[in-house]
């Protein structure tokens, strides 16, 4: 906490009067409302865009540009083992394309899934693998990229598929005991693992629930209009034709699984599977060596002369990551120069000031998560600052401290994936091939439970009181 804390405290220079604080939010809000939004300029651009504008306003109010260079580098510094996770899944998504393993599932998927089920069961799935693994990220790269393989092939818009996928992985992500997100927001705030799990239940679980209802309605329109048995039955017949298929090809998952309920780390888990996949390829598909390092680096070349069935498999590869990087790296930057010249500080104590009752404190720190999450387009950043900041105010409202993890948690943690920026917007995107505008309205579960936070907040209901002085000692 120390070290976060240091980051959000300007070195040098002068404090930026609040006004001039809000100038480069301004600016990258118009830049990527405008420039993204309506002309459809690169994010990357609009955001180092931003972060100049930013850098020139510390200059001016006295920072030095090697206070701010070191910002940067911190704020980037966190973000590598995101963008480590990033290169692994491009590595492994390639690798079980080449195996046969993402093959094997997007044909048996075709063949079992009724296109009326499908936007349903891809959330159920979703949301129980990433319970089971406790990464939203791992559920997307594999499960996630099947069934938007599956949902191609049916005929299926990948804007709600994508939003399915989405809102299942995360709901299993913070409802899981071994993802690093609910530790966190427990380690921060102060509260108990389990406790913080339960407590989250009347809020998730309404707007999961919710997402479901409306993912079978939604079903039935779309499996009135699914793509012709003709077309299915080329793609089926013609990866029967170019693939083995064989319980062997579940191996590189079971290596994941396997890691995950042990705890393992995540990315020699992914080395792992996806040499095993590789394998897989070479002795069981019978893919050449050479080709499948390239799958494993620039994704699957096409190979079975088929554009539709040559579409689903192309996906992968160390390189498709690569603009999704770039962009992580542009958001990164600005976000360390606004902590490093301490216009996001002053931004945020400005918020704490509307903390006088129970909801305008809910409301302060939902939007505060949300204002963090869009500046600093960070998980961790978006629910460290405000928990920070509000976790003394809690104590002051005797409000125990799980109502301040699952607030920061589910508006902070859970709401990043849907900025376009962020390292999990871009980190999808990237993944799926979907835009984020376009899985957004879809993932139902993301912004529905925010919107029960504020309810409670209102009406009081499920915000527990302090009944402990020490909640983190058991199951933290």
């Amino acid at each position: 906490m120390a070290d976060e804390k240091a980051t959000i405290a300007p070195p040098s220079g002068r404090r930026p009067p609040f006004g001039v604080a809000l100038i480069p939010l301004v600016a990258m809000a118009l830049l990527l409302g405008v420039g993204y939004g309506v002309y459809k300029i690169k994010a990357q651009i609009l955001l180092v865009t931003a972060a100049t504008v930013t850098a020139f306003l510390g200059l001016a109010l006295g920072f030095k540009w090697q206070d701010m260079e070191r910002g940067i580098v911190e704020s980037i510094r966190k973000a590598l083992p995101a963008i480590l996770i990033m290169l692994s899944v491009g590595l492994l998504i390639g690798a079980w394309m080449a195996g046969g393993t993402i093959p094997m599932v997007i044909y048996y998927g075709l063949k079992l899934i009724s296109p009326r089920f499908f936007l349903a069961t891809a959330c159920l799935v979703s949301s129980v693998v990433a319970i089971a693994c406790g990464t939203s990220w791992g559920t997307i790269g594999t499960v996630g990229v099947a069934f938007m393989g599956i949902a191609m092939g049916l005929g299926i818009p990948l804007g709600p598929a994508a939003g399915a996928v989405v809102a299942g992985a995360y709901f299993g992500d913070k409802m899981s005991p071994l993802s690093d997100i609910p530790n966190l927001a427990t380690v921060i705030s102060g509260s108990n693992l389990f406790d913080h799990i339960k407590h989250m239940v009347p809020s998730a679980g309404p707007a999961w629930l919710a997402g479901l209802v409306i993912y079978a309605a939604a079903g039935l329109k779309y499996g009135a209009t699914a793509t012709k048995s003709e077309t299915l039955d080329l793609i089926l017949s013609t990866l029967k034709a170019n693939f083995r298929f064989t319980p062997l090809l579940l191996l590189p998952m079971a290596v994941i699984f396997y890691f995950a309920v042990a705890k393992k780390p995540t990315i020699p888990a992914m080395l792992l599977s996806s040499l095993a996949a590789a394998a897989l390829a070479v002795f069981v598909q019978k893919v050449p060596l050479t080709v499948v390092a390239t799958a494993m680096n620039t994704g699957l070349p096409p190979r079975t002369g088929v554009a539709a069935v040559d579409t689903l498999l192309s996906k992968g590869g160390m390189m498709s990551m690569m603009e999704t990087q770039l962009i992580a790296f542009t958001a990164f930057s600005y976000g360390g120069i606004m902590q490093a010249t301490g216009c996001l500080a002053v931004i945020l104590d400005k918020v704490m000031r509307f903390t006088k009752h129970v909801w305008s404190l809910v409301l302060t720190t939902v939007g505060a998560a949300v204002l963090s999450a869009l500046i600093t387009g960070s998980s961790y950043l978006s629910m460290i600052l405000p928990a920070d900041l509000l976790a003394p105010a809690f104590k002051r409202k005797n409000l125990a401290a799980k109502n301040l993890s699952r607030i920061i948690e589910e508006s902070g943690g859970i709401v990043v994936p849907l900025i376009p920026w962020s390292m999990a917007g871009v980190y999808i995107t990237g993944t799926l091939g979907v835009s984020t505008f376009s899985y957004l309205p879809w993932a139902f579960m993301n912004y529905l439970s925010v919107g029960m936070l504020i309810l409670f907040g209102f009406t009081g209901w499920t915000m527990a009181p302090k009944v402990r002085e020490d909640e983190t000692q058991a199951g933290s």
